[in-house]
């Protein structure tokens, strides 16, 4: 177990390894599970996170009466995909959307894995940073926190760094560090904290070029990166409670 009193590490392993003992995990996916997840929490969609993008997710959703999120290259009209901007152009009062399982072979399924494990997980992106690691800190006291950036995969499964959520764990850090210092944090949590700080005044320009705002730009969804790049935009902290992502509260931070 870490000694650590705030850890950072990468992916479903790095999860496992700095999530023992902690009293919050951030979970950090910007593009964009977890940037998707806030704007649907923002919006009063309860969000389940899946780790299968596959015809298991159909019936998970129709048990629990939730529209499934489906890729973004199949959505039709009125459909929630995992684009953030989907869900800020759909009528959620309409189509009666309160609940919304949420496929992602990264963020979501290292929710489930440390939701299994018995973490509180907590959903962090750009948007919600500061509120979420106030909210954190206010409830954590003297136990550790742990932040996972989730990265992307390369085409033979491993793990792909995604710088995106490297300035994202660093966001989250970074009022971490306002509110209590630095004492006790693991070399990769301050490195991660220096990461966001070195791009924090043009975090919009250096998240459009990075390799997953540049793909998805490429694919007609700059929007997507628009959404994600709203530093400071949500107050609003998803927290997973009986597989569910619901409002742990609205902080004013």
């Amino acid at each position: 177990m870490s000694v650590f009193r705030v850890r950072f590490d990468w992916g479903p392993i790095g999860a496992d390894e700095v999530a023992p003992g902690a009293a919050y995990v951030a979970v950090v996916d910007v593009l964009s599970f977890t940037t998707t997840l806030t704007v649907a929490v923002e919006q009063g969609i309860s969000v389940l996170p899946y780790r299968w993008r596959d015809d298991s997710a159909v019936a998970v959703a129709r048990r629990h009466g939730a529209m499934l999120a489906v890729l973004r290259s199949q959505a039709g009209p009125g459909q929630v995909t995992l684009s953030p901007e989907s869900i800020l152009h759909t009528d959620l009062e309409a189509a009666k959307i309160d609940r919304l399982v949420l496929p992602s072979p990264n963020g979501s399924a290292i929710s489930v894995r440390l939701a299994d494990a018995g973490c509180t997980v907590v959903g962090v992106c750009l948007r919600n940073a500061a509120a979420a690691a106030a909210w954190v800190w206010e409830r954590a006291g003297d136990r550790p926190v742990a932040v996972v950036a989730a990265g992307e995969r390369w085409p033979d499964g491993s793990l792909r760094p995604a710088i995106e959520d490297l300035w994202g764990a660093g966001a989250f850090l970074a009022r971490l560090a306002d509110l209590d210092g630095t004492s006790g944090w693991s070399p990769e949590a301050v490195t991660a904290l220096a990461a966001y700080r070195g791009v924090a005044g043009r975090i919009r320009a250096e998240l459009r070029e990075s390799v997953s705002g540049r793909e998805l730009r490429a694919n007609g969804f700059e929007g997507d990166v628009l959404v994600a790049a709203a530093v400071g935009a949500s107050p609003v902290v998803p927290v997973l409670r009986d597989g569910w992502f619901v409002p742990g509260g609205s902080f004013a931070y």
